[in-house]
């Protein structure tokens, strides 16, 4: 005789569905690239399911708990509230490279040259649009992309299905990882800072020895020149440190993960 689907095992499969989705899609909501305005949200969808699906064979069984209840929502509150998090420190990854443009694009007088950020929709410096982009780039070369839903699938194993997940020791280690954010971006500029800083006391020297000089006509398309060729120059160099920042931020999902074993 044919096997009779019941109720009960209905509802366990949906819920076996229901609760990784809901961690998977807190992810893609906050996560650069996929998670930004330029994809649409029946886009972002199908990208959740189809990693939930690819995933659901890792993770284990979920507890049974009744899905119209006060514990349910505090499962799905608890899962989207991993995602984010998750997603927000990959944001806090590649805002690094945004604020070092930032910084460049300041201290070289190329503030002024802003175009709109289609994907958090807000004006930015060329410079640090540049760079994000650069940064979408090699992450995909790298396989940064296959190594966090490598993460978020290790997450299930490490942090099962429930009422515990976020702590607040995780997030005193996200309040720490905005001061690295500044430190690292300011040490990817930091060369070019460095050389600008020398052709602004050259300049000086220069101005100082022939007064007749007028340095704001002759100093400031100079040293947008000089700027172009510093970030020209260190294109060359950069890529050590854009490894080391996105090492850096697996690590730290990595390490957090495996400390919550």
């Amino acid at each position: 005789m044919p096997s009779v689907i019941s109720d009960g095992m209905l509802v366990n499969w949906i819920a076996g569905f229901l609760w990784p989705l809901f961690r998977v899609a807190g992810f893609f909501m906050t996560v650069p690239l996929i998670g930004s305005q330029i994809l649409s949200a029946n886009i972002r969808l199908l990208f959740t399911v189809v990693i939930t699906l690819a995933i659901l064979p890792m993770v284990p069984p979920v507890p049974q708990i009744d899905m119209i209840s006060v514990q349910a929502f505090l499962v799905i509150a608890q899962q989207v509230m991993i995602g984010v998090a998750f997603g927000f420190v990959v944001q806090i990854v590649y805002q690094v490279f945004a604020l070092a443009g930032q910084i460049f694009a300041m201290q070289a007088g190329l503030g002024f040259a802003s175009m709109a950020d289609p994907a958090n929709g807000v004006n930015t410096t060329v410079m640090a649009q540049f760079l994000v982009i650069g940064a979408n780039l090699l992450f995909v070369t790298l396989n940064g992309h296959l190594a966090l839903i490598q993460i978020i699938a290790d997450s299930f194993r490490l942090i099962p299905i429930g009422y515990t997940g976020i702590d607040r020791e995780f997030f005193w280690e996200l309040v720490n990882l905005g001061g690295w954010m500044f430190s690292a971006a300011f040490l990817i500029v930091l060369p070019g800072i460095v050389a600008l800083l020398m052709v602004q006391a050259g300049l000086g020297i220069v101005t100082r020895a022939a007064p007749q000089l007028n340095i704001f006509s002759l100093g400031f398309p100079f040293m947008m020149v000089f700027s172009l060729f510093i970030a020209w120059l260190g294109m060359l160099t950069i890529e050590p440190h854009f490894q080391a920042v996105f090492e850096f931020g697996l690590s730290f999902l990595r390490d957090w993960i495996e400390s919550r074993a």
